[in-house]
């Protein structure tokens, strides 16, 4: 007998329900068949959600729990920030972005660890290094750096004073997929990646990847298909003092420049997609006084944390106010949001999941809202006016 349900069926064996796989039990699970006859495609407006400003005052207290608990045995002091509506397997403050806070008091450092998941830090206080991979990452306060998936990494805090860190993460997108790999005990060398094209390009009896007829469509050996050209990921470091001293430049661009101040903190290995990693970007934003964004939505969710100045978002038709070391989910998935700054320079740290959008192919981005969305990286993009006002 074929089953058929209106919406929503919870599989037995599923979450809560355990059973050994190749067991009995498995062997009685069935597939459902979920009627879609004249059913409503679901809207993106039905499902957004809400933003969500986490205070600087809320993160100082929980910065101070942290640093009153005994260090654990892995030396990882660590609270996630978490949205309200998220659930697990996979809490984040967005959904696929998980956001940790970490303290690590002088003299402490954690245990190594790797994961599949990769990582964009942020120092908002104290400073110290990293070791990730056979890298050493000496790191001030609004530093950002890059941890690569599968890297054993860990951190010290050699300096008198507390260090704290913002840790902007894909795990929890991975745990949604249940594909979430951690390691924490970790050889003490990471496998050195190939130099790019070391296998994939050298001569093979077998023709990789060859056309089909004389069209478009290609066929992949599977010899390629599950030995792919290697495209290295490094540890990289943004110091704060140098990315600053580029971003106050744009400071020259006036009220009549239509475009954002900023600078992806840009990793080449991600390529096309515009990445710090191969899921979020980074970018830094300066903001000079009294300016006001235009509005605009994209398919990718935005967290910003300010660290400098104060101001104002208008985020679905809602204005939330924000000052420095503020925390904010300042732009759900295609929300209709803009920015302000008030009367002092507004310096702000975004991550957003662009980059898996554009790998994805389904980065909807409207620039203009009184023209229709276009699909970055298929379609074309958009332009500024930065040129005629240079």
């Amino acid at each position: 007998m074929t089953d058929h349900v209106a919406a929503g069926p919870r599989v037995p064996g599923g979450d809560g329900e355990p059973g050994a796989a190749g067991s009995r039990a498995d062997q009685k699970l069935q597939a459902l068949f979920v009627d879609q006859v004249g059913a409503r495609a679901p809207q993106i407006e039905d499902d957004i959600w809400p933003p969500l400003l986490i205070p600087a005052a809320r993160i100082a207290e929980e910065v101070d729990r942290l640093s009153s608990v005994a260090q654990p045995a892995d030396g990882r002091r660590a609270s996630l920030i978490v949205h309200p509506y998220a659930q697990a397997p996979g809490l984040g403050l967005a959904p696929g972005v998980q956001v940790r806070l970490e303290v690590l008091l002088a003299g402490e450092r954690t245990h190594p660890i790797r994961h599949n998941s990769s990582q964009v830090c942020f120092c908002i206080e104290g400073s110290g290094f990293s070791v990730v991979g056979s890298q050493k990452l000496p790191f001030r306060r609004y530093d950002v750096w890059l941890v690569p998936g599968l890297t054993t990494y860990f951190h010290v805090n050699d300096t008198p004073e507390r260090q704290v860190r913002l840790t902007y993460s894909n795990a929890a997108l991975l745990e949604k997929l249940r594909v979430h790999f951690v390691d924490e005990h970790p050889p003490e060398e990471s496998p050195v990646a190939a130099p790019a094209g070391e296998d994939t390009e050298r001569p093979h009896p077998v023709a990789h990847v060859f056309p089909l007829g004389d069209g478009g469509p290609l066929l992949m050996s599977y010899e390629r298909l599950i030995n792919p050209p290697v495209v290295p990921q490094e540890p990289l470091l943004w110091p704060w003092a140098e990315v600053k001293a580029e971003l106050d430049k744009l400071m020259a661009l006036g009220p009549s420049y239509r475009g954002r101040r900023l600078y992806l903190l840009y990793n080449p290995a991600t390529g096309r997609t515009n990445g710090t990693t191969n899921s979020f970007f980074a970018t830094i934003t300066i903001r000079p006084p009294s300016i006001v964004d235009r509005p605009h939505r994209h398919a990718s969710a935005a967290i910003n944390y300010f660290f400098a100045g104060s101001g104002w978002s208008r985020v679905a038709g809602r204005r939330y106010e924000w000052s420095a070391g503020d925390l904010m989910l300042t732009a759900p998935g295609w929300a209709i949001h803009h920015h302000a700054s008030n009367d002092e320079p507004v310096y702000e740290l975004t991550v957003q999941d662009s980059p898996l959008h554009l790998a994805m192919d389904s980065l909807m981005w409207q620039e203009d809202l009184k023209n229709p969305p276009r699909l970055l990286g298929s379609q074309r993009g958009f332009d500024t006016n930065r040129a005629s006002l240079a």
